[in-house]
């Protein structure tokens, strides 16, 4: 998982799941552009702990599917 990928290739590989990525490229709005994924899981704390046991310098967080409804996202 070495590569650099863009946000639509994230997207269509990891589908409907949270993704870790270390070093994101964004944008003005801070918007993933592309970047490498280091993890992937369908289980939210599982890619935390991931990122917390791994400590990259900069990276981000996404989900790549559609929130389920009542789901609050905090920026």
């Amino acid at each position: 998982m070495d590569k650099l990928l863009t946000i639509q290739e994230i997207e269509a590989t990891y589908d409907s799941e949270w993704v870790l990525i270390e070093e994101p490229t964004t944008n003005d709005s801070l918007e993933v552009q592309m970047g490498k994924v280091i993890y992937h899981s369908k289980d939210r704390d599982e890619v935390y702990r991931v990122a917390a046991t791994r400590r990259p310098r900069r990276f981000a967080v996404i989900y790549t599917g559609k929130l389920p409804e009542g789901t609050a996202v905090a920026l």
